[in-house]
């Protein structure tokens, strides 16, 4: 079979039920529902041959600030035939101009770094059952009223407006805050994904704040499945692994260009909202 026979075409609610099954061919953890919030936040191109799913990516924008580029999966019998190529160029025009960010596995990163990605970071990804502790007096559940400051502070740490994102966490599932002096100053999100549940992202000042805000929730889901994705600069990982959240893999961080972005004490991601969403 040549790769001239495979048909691309745009990534609809018809195809998801296809995305699932490759995913689980990968040995990924997303259920329907992961994939349905994945493409609601984003453009996405499939593969077809005989009108079958083999091959899926999405492309995540974040306003005119960045684009992230996931969910780049192959059907393993179509491997080696450049159909990984082909997907990425299709994300590559649904980009334009704008900055990539994408998260690398080991089999996709010699790809990436073909196409002009370059490294920034490793992401370390711990997952098990939530212990019994107790819950941190500094934080609380956050409020309506407190979204749109959640997505300024997100933005400030992420470097792009990922508010239709936060929208979303917000519809189907919770966030947790810290707030001194009238004044939010770090917050967690939680939902369902996977196995289990997700913290993530997680924002905070420092990583006692982000420590307090993860354990916000594994305190209300003592007994459960919980996964957090983190980077190895935050220092997290450690301490995500003393409570008892073991480090199962993870992926290589990669940037189209490489941007400086100023530092800012105030808001620092110390969990992803996952390796796809960033």
């Amino acid at each position: 079979m040549q790769l001239s026979q495979i048909e691309l075409a745009t990534f609809g609610p018809e195809h998801l039920e296809s995305a699932v099954r490759l995913s689980r061919q990968a040995g990924w953890p997303h259920r329907l529902e992961d994939w349905q919030m994945a493409l609601a936040l984003s453009e996405g191109v499939v593969a077809l041959e005989a009108g079958r799913v083999v091959g899926t990516t999405l492309a995540t924008g974040y306003g005119n600030d960045c684009l992230t580029i996931n969910m780049v999966i192959v059907d393993e019998a179509m491997r080696g035939r450049g159909l990984g190529r082909s997907l990425m160029d299709a994300a590559l025009r649904i980009a334009g101009d704008r900055p990539l960010r994408l998260v690398a596995t080991a089999e996709g990163l010699p790809l990436y770094e073909k196409l002009g990605f370059r490294e920034t970071s490793t992401v370390l990804q711990h997952q098990g059952i939530a212990r019994n502790l107790a819950a941190p007096a500094e934080t609380a559940a956050a409020t309506a009223d407190d979204i749109a400051a959640i997505a300024a502070l997100d933005r400030i740490a992420f470097g792009a407006d990922r508010r239709d994102l936060i929208a979303y966490l917000a519809k189907f599932g919770e966030f947790a805050v810290i707030r001194r002096n009238g004044r939010i100053t770090g917050f967690a999100a939680l939902r369902a994904f996977g196995r289990g549940d997700v913290i993530g992202p997680v924002v905070a000042a420092n990583v006692d704040d982000a420590k307090a805000l993860v354990v916000h929730f594994i305190a209300m889901r003592s007994g459960q499945f919980v996964r957090v994705d983190t980077t190895a600069e935050t220092g997290l990982s450690p301490w995500l692994f003393d409570q008892g959240l073991a480090h199962v893999g993870g992926g290589i961080t990669m940037e189209r260009p490489l941007l400086p972005r100023a530092a800012d004490r105030a808001a620092t991601t110390f969990a992803l909202a996952n390796q796809a969403l960033g």
